[in-house]
């Protein structure tokens, strides 16, 4: 084996190991947001290194969204996603082997139980067409590498009265009546009845 021979060697095993090594790390950080847990720093810190700023792109305007960790920003008089991420979670497994969970709201939240709230985020439509009346109103953009399986306390059903345009890359402001539920096991926590754009 020839000097150059060795040298091509050696950085393809540098390469490899480095791959390797980023991949555990986004994989570890991936199965910590999936699972529903609080998201670890000492997980996600070394992947968002390793992948530099952080940014998911906005298709709609072709340019890069930075801070993609940020849940979409509370609108004036509204209620803020960590309002709603504080709700906890009780899981078990089913027979199925499936985990399966029950709310644990906290008083702040259910205080706002059939009230009408205002709450901002992106949306995830449920059915083909130009418009949707009903819908998933995710806290955090649908790019963001640690958000794309939101937990329970993330995302909200929404049933419009007024129909939205359909669009997966702008942050809607909904207004709605709020109504608590999860406790069936569906792994939904929140609805919004009767909304409208806020």
């Amino acid at each position: 084996m020839t000097r150059k021979e060795f040298a091509e060697m050696s950085w393809k095993a540098i390469i490899v190991i480095f791959a390797a090594l980023v991949s555990i790390t986004v994989g570890q950080a991936i199965a910590a947001a999936v699972q529903g847990t609080k998201r670890n720093p000492a997980l996600i810190e070394p992947a968002v290194q390793a992948y530099g700023a952080a940014q998911a792109p906005d298709y709609k305007s072709g340019r890069m969204v930075e801070d993609v960790w940020k849940p979409a920003a509370t609108p004036k008089g509204g209620v803020s996603w960590k309002v709603l991420e504080a709700t906890g979670e009780t899981t078990r497994t089913d027979a199925q082997g499936f985990i399966v969970s029950k709310p644990k709201f906290t008083p702040q939240v259910k205080a706002l139980a059939g009230k009408r709230i205002t709450v901002a985020g992106w949306m995830m439509p449920l059915t083909a067409g130009r418009t949707q009346k009903h819908f998933v109103l995710l806290g955090y953009p649908p790019g963001c590498p640690f958000h794309f399986h939101a937990a329970p306390n993330q995302f909200i059903e929404v049933y419009a009265d007024t129909a939205f345009p359909t669009s997966e890359t702008r942050v809607f402001t909904v207004s709605g009546v709020l109504e608590l539920t999860g406790y069936d096991e569906s792994g939904i926590f929140y609805r919004l009845r009767q909304s409208r754009p806020g």
